[in-house]
């Protein structure tokens, strides 16, 4: 969903990673920085109750993200360990966000329903990303989906805002009940187009 607005992020993004190159840093190092703020945010803040304040520093630190990327493409530095460490520490940065979800439901945010949720999401946020790199390591493709990773964020990002700054905790659960169901149908289409994908290679070895 998000994808048709890649170029204009990469207009936003590409004066401070022009800024990045000039002072020598490297895009590896950003990627790395981006994520420790994303997990100190959401693993110091949401725990606590602090939701609008956790989107805050997460939504700083994603756009990170972006720029250690188009530092690669601008300086020609982009490299198989440098995709490799941001698909990474993408997953780190997700996991740290709904554990922190997590520990809110189980803390201050006091909502069985929002922590189950919580769990579903997470656990089916990794198996998209595991689905793809499964998949892609044997030659097939499968990025296809309703959930993908800047959806998830945004929409369990937006879900939290509102749910602090309207007092009104049932819209973060709302919102988590979509991803639950968005991300466990993204599993079943990787897993689709994995299969559609294998079998006429199956056959073709026959």
């Amino acid at each position: 969903m998000l994808e048709r607005f890649r170029g204009f992020w990469q207009g936003v993004v590409s004066p401070p990673a022009r800024l990045f190159l000039a002072w020598g840093v490297s895009p590896d190092l950003i990627t790395t920085i981006g994520t420790l703020g994303v997990c100190l945010g959401a693993l110091i803040c949401f725990p606590h109750g602090w939701l609008w304040q956790g989107v805050v520093v997460i939504t700083a630190f994603v756009l990170s993200d972006m720029i250690d990327g188009q530092m690669a493409r601008l300086s020609g530095q982009a490299s198989e360990f440098g995709a490799f460490l941001d698909s990474t520490l993408d997953r780190l940065g997700d996991a740290a966000v709904f554990g922190g979800l997590l520990l809110y439901f189980a803390g201050p945010g006091d909502d069985r329903v929002g922590l189950v949720l919580c769990l579903v999401t997470l656990v089916m946020s990794m198996m998209t990303s595991y689905t793809r790199a499964r998949a892609e390591s044997v030659g097939l493709n499968s990025s296809s989906g309703v959930a993908q990773r800047a959806d998830r964020l945004l929409i369990v990002l937006a879900g939290a805002l509102l749910a602090d700054l309207l007092d009104r905790p049932v819209v973060l659960t709302a919102m988590l009940g979509v991803l639950a169901i968005a991300t466990t149908v993204t599993v079943g289409q990787r897993i689709w187009a994995v299969r559609q994908q294998a079998h006429p290679r199956a056959r073709d070895a026959g």
